[in-house]
């Protein structure tokens, strides 16, 4: 039951990152900051008790509590909006990459994923980020969320080894062409809901939420 209502919670923000993620930018980052945070503290519980992840209400009170204090400061700051967004996709997409190229150290993917995240945030930091290479990036990261959230809920990997060697693109082989599908489509739609692709976060950011 854990791993259905991670992957279906997985699924809802993945599709809505892949195919809504130049629009909307507070509520998007917010609520993937909920979810990061949720992740973030699921998983500190599990490895301080050693317990199982979101196997105690422990777990989950700190999941939750984290989920909600990621997404207020997601939504109430700009810069830290950008920070996590950006270093959670980083995260997610440098931990995929490493899998599908037969990674198959747990630590490794962590490392890989962590430098991703931090290239990604330094790099948001630093340039003025187009809004064309924002739709890419959101797409292709809420695309393998969801094939992540797929996975959990069709039993092909569980929720202690989303990341691991078990993931690899040689077990799993369709699963990430489904990924990079399904990110193929998100960045068609979000182009064709563009009205401008040049313009910038912070002009995104501007705009109303829609």
């Amino acid at each position: 039951m854990t791993e259905i209502i991670l992957g279906l919670l997985a699924v809802a923000v993945g599709v809505f990152l892949c195919l809504r993620g130049q629009w909307a930018m507070r509520i998007l980052l917010a609520i993937w900051g909920a979810f990061v945070g949720f992740a973030t503290g699921a998983g500190l519980v599990d490895s301080l008790t050693d317990q199982g992840y979101l196997a105690s209400a422990l777990g989950w009170i700190v999941a939750i509590l984290v989920g909600a204090l990621f997404a207020s400061l997601a939504y109430l700051f700009f810069a830290v909006s950008i920070i996590l967004g950006m270093a959670s996709m980083g995260f997610v997409l440098g931990g995929a990459l490493a899998s599908a190229l037969g990674v198959d150290e747990p630590w490794s993917l962590l490392l890989i994923g962590a430098l991703g995240g931090v290239a990604l945030a330094g790099f948001a930091i630093a340039a003025n980020l187009p809004q064309l290479l924002l739709i890419v990036i959101s797409a292709f990261a809420g695309a393998s969320v969801t094939i992540a959230g797929l996975m959990l809920i069709f039993d092909v990997i569980d929720a202690d080894n989303i990341i691991d060697a078990e993931a690899t693109a040689g077990e799993h082989s369709l699963w990430y062409a489904g990924g990079i599908v399904l990110a193929a489509v998100g960045i068609f739609v979000q182009l064709r809901q563009a009205g401008a692709i040049r313009r910038t976060v912070r002009e995104t950011w501007s705009q109303p939420a829609s």
